[in-house]
């Protein structure tokens, strides 16, 4: 039988293969791949939602631009690598392509110290994938990648 993420990967992800990913977490309503992004598994970063976590003084607005000041309040710059870099931690944020949804961001994934990236997968489980491998339809493709230095 077909688990419900499995299901959802093969719909959403056609470019993740079931050898693609590994399961790093059980399925929870907690928090989204924003607030996973930000290393926060306690609430859930919605610019859209009043009633939802936004850091203070960024517009609250579903645009590239405010994801970026989002994370830049936690330290996050932009850069043009995809690369691993030692001292740093990476996000990706993907967008939709210009005319599709206006560009709008879709989904946030963060670089783990072994190259992967992990991703929160709406109310579903996180996971551990390539790059790549979230690119599609659904999600779009990486539009924009941040990094802040961390201790080593």
């Amino acid at each position: 039988m077909i688990s419900r993420i499995e299901s959802w990967l093969h719909t959403y992800c056609p470019h993740l293969s079931a050898g693609d990913y590994q399961i790093t977490s059980p399925s929870t309503p907690d928090y989204n791949c924003v607030a996973w992004g930000a290393e926060e598994d306690d609430r859930w970063w919605d610019p859209t939602d009043p009633e939802k976590y936004w850091p203070d003084g960024v517009p609250r607005e579903l645009t590239l631009s405010a994801f970026i000041q989002a994370y830049q309040t936690l330290g996050y710059l932009p850069c043009d690598s995809l690369e691993l870099e030692p001292g740093f931690q990476k996000i990706a944020i993907y967008t939709k392509p210009p005319g599709e949804a206006d560009g709008q961001p879709t989904h946030v994934t963060r670089q783990l110290p072994n190259g992967r990236w992990t991703s929160k997968l709406g109310n579903l489980e996180d996971i551990e994938h390539e790059l790549d491998a979230l690119r599609g339809f659904y999600y779009g493709a990486v539009a924009q990648i941040l990094k802040r230095p961390v201790a080593i």
